[in-house]
C-alpha cells in the first residue's frame, strides 16, 4: 500500500537524533507492507491529489486555530481526500475534526501527558480488542464538538472524543500517540517539565504496560481493509 505521511511537526530539540522523526516512528509502529512517502506540511508541501492509497497526519506543536499559512491548505486537502483512507493522530485527529465540521479548543482541563486509559465504546471492523486501552498522550487541545458523520470509538473522562470513525468516508483518528515509545514520551515530558502538571508522576506512569501494539494493529487493519 502507498501511504503518505503528512508531517505537521518535528520532535523538539535533538530528540529526533535519538528517537527518529514522526515519520520514522510511524513506520516502526506499522511495520512492513507500506510504501511510505513523507511530506513536510509545515513547509507547505502536500501530496498530489489521488497520489496515494492512504494518508496519515501526524502530531504537531501547533494548534488548529493558530494563524499558520499551512493549516488552511491542509484542511482543504482533508476535505478533498475523497475515497482515500485517512488516519489522524493527535493534531491530525484535531485538524480532521476541525476541517470536517467539528470544533477544537485549548482545553480548560490543561495538559494531558503520561499514560492515559481509554474505554472502547464502539466496535468497528478494524478493532480486535475490547474493554480499555492504555496509550501515551501529549496534548493541551481537544475536540470539543464532535464532527458530523462520526462515531466515537474510544473515550475517557479527560478526553471524551479520544477516537473517531467517520461514517461518510474511510477515515479514523486518535487523540493519543501509539507511535510514542515510553522513552520518547518521557523525554518529551522532560522538555516541557515546567509546563505540564505533575511531570514526575506522568513520567512514572509510562513504566506501566501499554497497548500501542494493539492500536498499531487497528491502524494496519483499517489501512489494509482487513476484517476481524
Amino acid at each position: 500500500m502507498e501511504l503518505a505521511i503528512l508531517e505537521t511537526g518535528y520532535p523538539p530539540g535533538n530528540l529526533a537524533d535519538e528517537f527518529g522523526d514522526y515519520s520514522e516512528m510511524f513506520q516502526r509502529l506499522l511495520g512492513p507492507g507500506f510504501e511510505v512517502e513523507s511530506f513536510d506540511v509545515q513547509s507547505g508541501v502536500l501530496p498530489a491529489a489521488d497520489g496515494h492509497n492512504a494518508y496519515l497526519i501526524t502530531g504537531s506543536p501547533a494548534g488548529v486555530y493558530d494563524p499558520l499559512p499551512w493549516i488552511a491548505p491542509l484542511e482543504q486537502f482533508i476535505r478533498n481526500a475523497g475515497d482515500a483512507k485517512m488516519v489522524g493522530i493527535c493534531f491530525g485527529h484535531q485538524v480532521m475534526a476541525e476541517a470536517l465540521g467539528g470544533k477544537v479548543e485549548k482545553s480548560d482541563k490543561g495538559w494531558g501527558t503520561g499514560l492515559h486509559r481509554y474505554t472502547i465504546v464502539r466496535s468497528e471492523p478494524w478493532i480486535d480488542a475490547a474493554g480499555t486501552i492504555a496509550i501515551p498522550a501529549s496534548h493541551q487541545d481537544q475536540v470539543v464538538v464532535q464532527p458530523p458523520n462520526t462515531e466515537v470509538v474510544a473515550a475517557s473522562d479527560f478526553t471524551p472524543f479520544a477516537a473517531l470513525a467517520w461514517t461518510d468516508r474511510p477515515a479514523i483518528s486518535f487523540q493519543f500517540h501509539p507511535e510514542f515509545s515510553p522513552g520518547f514520551a518521557k523525554a518529551l515530558i522532560r522538555k516541557r517539565h515546567d509546563a505540564v502538571p505533575n511531570p514526575e508522576a506522568a513520567i512514572a506512569s509510562l513504566d506501566a504496560p501499554n497497548n500501542s501494539a494493539v492500536v498499531a494493529g487497528w491502524i494496519r487493519n483499517f489501512l489494509n481493509g482487513e476484517r476481524t
